[in-house]
This record gives structure tokens, sequence and C-alpha cells, in this order.
């Protein structure tokens, strides 16, 4: 289900083996299941997925209604800085947004729900990561490929390393430009009873906050929401 994308709406058996590394036969069998269940179309020797496979990720959000504790606060950040408010997860070296609030001056990312990014150029990511046990961190340094997004993007792992560690001690995360181009955001954790589970943060277009300005005045307010969200959840 994951080889279907934006690149690849559409798969034929072959094109899905190849990309997943399966055989034909398990393909076959993988796409012919999922026409059966409704989670895949087939058109002449062509599969598509439908929309019917989004009940995944609603079973996923309805499964965990923490998050619908964030929502509230999502929306007093966005409109006390007038700036986009996120909520995203961990899931391996990639990040998953769980909700969006937009702001009503846009800025250039487009970000849905559901949507993925590398952990290593966000501030969610950096949370999340920061708050990895040390081991886990040490594999994912160990593992993941640091591609420069931008001229500003951490590649070398040691300097990630001591950025983590700062995001520890500061208990926020703040990127400028790592991810895109003039693009600023900062982000804090939310915990429950076992740990950090999310990531809260806004996001800025840099021609009209400072870096300065987004840790002076913007970081306490993402992280006294993150707190309030992490004391809600934890009391539930």
């Amino acid at each position: 289900m994951m080889a279907f994308s934006a690149e690849h709406p559409e798969l034929t058996i072959s094109q899905a083996a190849e990309l997943t590394g399966l055989t034909r036969a398990t393909v076959r069998r993988v796409l012919l299941t999922f026409t059966r269940v409704g989670f895949a179309t087939q058109q002449d020797r062509r599969f598509r997925l439908t929309s019917k496979v989004m009940r995944l990720g609603y079973g996923y959000l309805s499964s965990s209604p923490w998050w619908e504790h964030a929502e509230p606060h999502m929306r007093d950040l966005s409109s006390s800085t007038q700036e986009s408010s996120s909520l995203a997860t961990l899931d391996g070296a990639e990040i998953v947004y769980l909700a969006r609030v937009p702001s009503p001056r846009s800025v250039s990312i487009t970000l849905n729900i559901g949507s993925r990014l590398p952990a290593y150029p966000t501030s969610l990511g950096r949370v999340l990561l920061a708050a990895l046990p040390d081991a886990e961190l040490d594999a994912y340094l160990e593992e993941v490929e640091l591609t420069p997004l931008t001229s500003r993007t951490i590649t070398d792992r040691r300097e990630l390393r001591e950025a983590l560690m700062t995001v520890r001690e500061d208990g926020f995360a703040l990127i400028d430009g790592e991810r895109e181009e003039g693009v600023r955001s900062v982000a804090a954790p939310i915990r429950d009873r076992s740990g950090v589970i999310a990531a809260l943060n806004i996001s800025v277009n840099a021609a009209r906050i400072s870096a300065g300005e987004l840790r002076d005045r913007c970081a306490p307010l993402v992280r006294e929401h993150a707190d309030a969200i992490s004391a809600e959840i934890s009391h539930r």
C-alpha cells in the first residue's frame, strides 16, 4: 500500500513488485485482495488505491482520542500568534502530521493530516528525536541519510546530535530554513504518563518574524500550550 504515492498513483503488478521487492505472485495476491475489500480498483493491468484506505488512518485517530484535546489549544495558539499550528508524531525516521490549524496568513509549505516529512530538518522532528532513549537515538543517527534540503540543513551527524542535546536542555526546538528556505518554526513536546508522544509547533514566514522573536516570544507560547495539552491527556 505504501508503494503507491504521488509519483506512482497507479501501479502494475510488475511495477509494484519492483518497488516493494516482493515476488510478482505475492504482489498479485495482495493487490487482488485490496481490490476485493475495496482498498483498490483495477483498470486493465493497473491498480489504484481508493479513498477507503483513509479508514485506516481514521481508525488510528479514533483509537487515540487524546489528539482531540489538542485542537482547542492549537486554535488558540494559531489565533494568538496568527501563524499555522501543527501536531505530529514520529514514525521511524519521519514525522506524520496528526492535526493542523492553518494560519490566516499563508506559509509556502502545504501540509495535511497524514503528510510525512523527514524528522531531522523539522522542529517537530527534532523534539521527537530528542525524546528518544539514547540507544534508539544512536541507531537513528547511524542509519539516517542526512540530505541537504537547503543551504541551512544540518547534514553532519555530530552537529545534529549536538542540536538534539540542545533541544533536550531547552525543552523546545527552533528551525530556521532547514526544511524550506524562508520558513522558520518552533516546537515543544507533548507528553502523557508514558513520555513524549507527539510535538506541537508553529510555522512562520522568515520575512515576518525573526529567529530572535520566534525564540523569545513564540517559543514560550508553544511550550505553554504543549504543556496544557500534556496535562489534559495525562489526567483523562
